[in-house]
């Protein structure tokens, strides 16, 4: 079955991410001491007395609002509120109950779902503190104090939590999650990609670059399998990351890269391949993932019959150090070739998982060097002896040669090239590495 979804909703500023990072034992949520930093749902997986469950962060509920973002903010919790088995309501025992709380707390009655209040910043051990009891008014039962800073209560939470899960059942084989981390700078259209294949107001939208800061995980099935997409944070130049909010939020889209199986590079259509989206791309490449480059917005581009391809060239130029990865032309806003993504997913996924036989490799091999003939320096010529392959994702290739010195970056690329000619290997980036014979 599922695992149970527990959300942790309130108002701005009561320590929601912090109570999300502590109970996921690590620091997935960005936290600053700033109202409304955390704007997009963000999910973990927990586990609590061998129950396993998904933990949600929502950014800060603002009942009633004018500000685009926090009317979107709002709109994302009430999303993870309607989606959640279990929803934790925080409050701050030092500020007391607000009109807000009180709103947040009406809001969640109407959605009949368990309610569990933990009220933070109950620092301290020992008696229970008289402010406490004011929270009785929101009508949600007993309060149960935490410290989101220094994990105090939390378990008393969590058991509670846990015996509001549904009861367990068999679980059924599932096929294995893809894990498809979707990047590029910002205001390429990487959350409205996401939204267009949700089909929801999945991540948040804005013409503002930056509007996402997290990076922010969506479950999606479809004919084609089933995926994880993770939209992240618009990476931009080191020089402009100047406050501690832009810093995480880059970390965390290189952390997105790191756990992801497929990387989707956005590329803006109108405004070409940037020095910013080398940068980007080459994140995933020397991550050693699986990539396709998106190219959004085409609907934007005045075209003729050759103007794809003529783009396609430019791209493949510009990207020249990832030539391997294909390019796909979509536009998120209409949705013209969305649907294309996911075969080409599976394509690269399928690519990046081939085992090439050692004597189909050293067939190649032999053919390779009797095209050129391998270098020599100071009357010593290398000996590529033979090759097999090591792994996958990405295809991992050990040569053993009489000189390791002797094999240059030329001469390893060229093998490289008769490698992808002979069996494609599409989208994955190829590792290669060079050993000497034992004996020569």
């Amino acid at each position: 079955m599922a695992k149970p979804v527990v959300a942790i909703v309130g108002r701005p500023n009561v320590g929601k991410s912090m109570l999300f990072n502590k109970l996921a034992g690590r620091r997935l949520s960005i936290v600053e001491d700033t109202p409304g930093v955390t704007r997009d749902r963000l999910y973990a997986d927990c586990e609590w007395n061998g129950r396993f469950f998904s933990l949600v962060d929502t950014g800060g509920i603002e009942p009633r609002t004018d500000d685009a973002v926090l009317r979107f903010m709002r709109t994302q919790a009430e999303i993870a509120i309607h989606g959640a088995d279990v929803i934790i309501l925080m409050a701050d025992l030092r500020v007391g109950v607000t009109d807000t709380d009180e709103a947040v707390a009406q809001m969640l009655l109407r959605a009949r779902r368990p309610v569990l209040l933990a009220v933070n910043k109950a620092d301290s051990t020992g008696p229970a503190d008289a402010g406490l009891f004011e929270f009785y008014r929101l009508g949600l039962g007993d309060p149960y104090p935490v410290s989101a800073l220094h994990g105090l209560g939390t378990g008393d939470l969590l058991d509670a939590c846990v015996a509001l899960f549904p009861a367990e059942t068999p679980e059924e084989g599932e096929g294995e999650r893809v894990r498809v981390a979707v990047i590029g700078k910002p205001n390429v259209g990487k959350s409205s990609l996401i939204n267009r294949i949700l089909g929801e107001e999945r991540v948040i939208v804005s013409d503002r670059p930056g509007t996402t800061r997290d990076a922010v995980d969506s479950e999606f099935e479809n004919e084609y399998g089933r995926y994880l997409l993770i939209d992240t944070a618009g990476m931009r130049k080191r020089a402009r990351v100047n406050d501690n909010i832009e810093y995480y939020s880059v970390l965390r889209a290189r952390m997105a890269v790191e756990r992801s199986d497929v990387c989707l590079i956005l590329i803006d259509a109108v405004e070409g391949v940037t020095e910013q989206d080398t940068k980007v791309a080459g994140l995933a490449h020397e991550a050693g993932r699986l990539s396709v480059v998106v190219v959004n917005k085409w609907d934007l581009v005045e075209k003729d019959e050759r103007t794809m391809d003529k783009k396609r060239r430019e791209i493949k130029d510009r990207l020249a150090f990832m030539s391997y990865a294909p390019v796909v032309f979509i536009s998120a806003l209409t949705g013209r070739r969305v649907e294309k993504l996911f075969a080409q997913i599976q394509f690269v996924l399928a690519q990046g998982k081939m085992r090439i036989g050692t004597g189909q490799l050293n067939n190649v091999l032999a053919d390779a060097q009797a095209r050129v003939q391998p270098p020599s320096d100071k009357g010593r010529r290398l000996k590529v002896l033979y090759m097999t392959q090591a792994g996958i994702l990405p295809p991992h290739f050990v040569v053993f040669v009489n000189d390791p010195r002797l094999f240059h970056f030329s001469y390893r690329r060229y093998l490289e090239n008769q490698i992808r000619a002979t069996f494609g290997l599409t989208g994955a980036p190829i590792r290669m590495t060079v050993r000497r014979r034992g004996g020569e």
